[in-house]
């Protein structure tokens, strides 16, 4: 007997099939589940959409939250065809489903072309040294959103 987490992950695997020879993307699919059935599903989307963020992940949890109509997925599983990079990471964490299981590990995914390994590399340099420039203006006047967030009485914390 298939165990589920092996079921979805063969899932998220067909999807990346599917994504990549139907031309959507690349090599790359996510379904995301609650309670033993998909609420979301995603293929990379990122050359026929023209929107660097279209990873499999990103619009899986876009599509899961849209179907749940809830912006956080609590008691949900997310499956990646491959282990997610640092921006769907992040979107996973903001998103913040109770566990992630993968396929490939991201250095599969660099031999195929998608290696991410100079986003980390970025990461751990200081602001001023990183590959694009950053720089930093209008504190005071930013700081003051947030000062507004944390008076509005009706705010939706997340």
């Amino acid at each position: 007997m298939i165990n589920q987490d092996e079921q979805f992950l063969r899932e998220a695997i067909q999807l990346a099939r599917e994504g990549m020879t139907t031309g959507q993307g690349g090599p790359f699919g996510s379904v995301i589940v609650k309670n033993g059935e998909i609420v979301g599903r995603g293929c990379n989307q990122v050359t026929s959409t023209n929107d660097p963020t279209a990873h499999a992940e990103v619009v899986a949890i876009r599509d899961a939250c849209r179907n749940l109509g809830t912006f956080q997925l609590d008691g949900c599983t997310l499956y990646a065809s491959c282990e997610p990079c640092p921006m769907c990471l992040g979107a996973i964490y903001w998103a913040r489903p109770s566990r992630i299981v993968y396929g490939a590990f991201h250095y599969d995914a660099a031999r195929a072309g998608f290696d991410d390994h100079f986003i980390y590399n970025e990461l751990e340099k200081p602001r001023e040294e990183r590959h694009i420039p950053m720089q930093q203006s209008l504190r005071d006047e930013a700081n003051l959103v947030f000062d507004e967030w944390i008076a509005l009485e009706k705010r939706v914390p997340y």
